[in-house]
């Protein structure tokens, strides 16, 4: 697939992301990007220079800013400058930038977007201290946008922390491991996507229908991207997509291929099932599992689950009025599925 009339721009991901359009739409997004960062900034400021850094140090390390991107897309619907949709794409990006602090923890991580982790350049309690000044910071944010803002906000981090225990302790006997795995998606990244859609939409006074079907394509499109990061993954060349390719194998995470070659019965996959059936450590091994891996069947197969949602997320904008944003919207589905980092 391809992104007609979108471009790259060879300002950094960080602060405007890969799929911004041209003309006055991309700029409208890029000038919202920037209030962003401003805000930001002085969101992880502090008097104390030490927790000024720390709770500096993965913001500054980059990231496509795909939460505020998407809440400040979805204003364009409305009002894009009402104060509140700024407001609330700050508070989506800290809290995304909380749970990164957490995840790093849990999973022993020593490098986040390039950069040393919080937790292996300082300690975990630190890391874990910073997640948590940064969810503060978030909520103090959120207590000017009103009760139902908060709400929202409670529900969207309760399916956070449900998502990451149910990533944790794993599927349940009598669970299909499939389906576990795309619920625990929908939870940990669904559903905050959801609510930037939701909050860029609703704070720039979107009707209320409109606002629903942007939340639902919000956690469609969200469980796409969070796919193809797992298949980026697999399938990136010479770390192209910012981590190490075949991380999730090497630490035993079983992400969806993994999952459908485990489950499988192919002879073509039998050596391949051998191989996955825990953390790949040895080179050899880790080598001629990610070869076998990216001409499997079953990569194909999760290619073609990432395909669907992607396609799922496209049918919720019939409800998009005809337009460039519509447009934009379908171009974020073939980026989801195209995307190389």
């Amino acid at each position: 697939m391809t992104i007609d009339g979108w471009r790259r721009i060879s300002t950094p991901a960080s602060t405007i992301g890969p799929w911004l359009p041209e003309g006055a739409l991309g700029t409208s997004l890029a000038e919202g990007l920037v209030r962003v960062e401003s805000a930001l900034a002085t969101a992880v400021g502090s008097e104390h220079p030490f927790v000024r850094e720390a709770a500096g140090h993965l913001m500054a390390a980059g990231g496509k800013r795909f939460r505020p991107m998407l809440a400040l897309l979805a204003a364009q619907l409305g009002d894009p400058l009402a104060p509140e949709v700024t407001q609330a794409a700050v508070v989506c990006e800290l809290t995304h930038l909380a749970t990164l602090y957490h995840d790093d923890v849990m999973d022993e991580a020593a490098v986040r977007r390039g950069a040393p982790s919080a937790n292996s350049r300082w300690t975990n309690s630190i890391a874990i201290l910073t997640g948590d000044l940064l969810f503060a910071r978030a909520s103090d944010l959120l207590a000017d946008l009103g009760p139902d803002a908060v709400r929202i906000q409670a529900r969207t981090f309760e399916r956070l922390v449900t998502g990451q225990i149910r990533e944790t302790v794993g599927a349940q006997p009598g669970d299909d491991p499939v389906v576990h795995y795309l619920e625990v998606l929908a939870d940990k990244t669904g559903s905050l996507v959801a609510t930037s859609a939701r909050f860029g939409a609703g704070f720039a006074g979107v009707d209320q229908a409109l606002v629903t079907e942007l939340t639902l394509f919000g956690e469609e499109v969200g469980v796409a991207f969070q796919l193809s990061d797992d298949l980026l993954d697999i399938v990136s060349q010479g770390g192209a997509s910012g981590k190490s390719p075949g991380t999730d194998l090497r630490e035993g995470i079983a992400t969806l291929p993994v999952l459908f070659v485990t489950a499988g019965d192919d002879p073509a996959e039998a050596r391949l099932r051998e191989l996955v059936a825990g953390p790949v450590t040895d080179d050899a091994e880790h080598a001629e599992a990610l070869a076998l891996l990216r001409s499997s069947a079953s990569l194909a197969r999760a290619n073609d689950v990432l395909g669907d949602y992607a396609d799922r997320a496209r049918a919720r904008l019939d409800a998009v009025p005809a337009g460039d944003v519509r447009d934009a919207l379908s171009a974020l589905c073939d980026y989801v599925v195209t995307r190389t980092s």
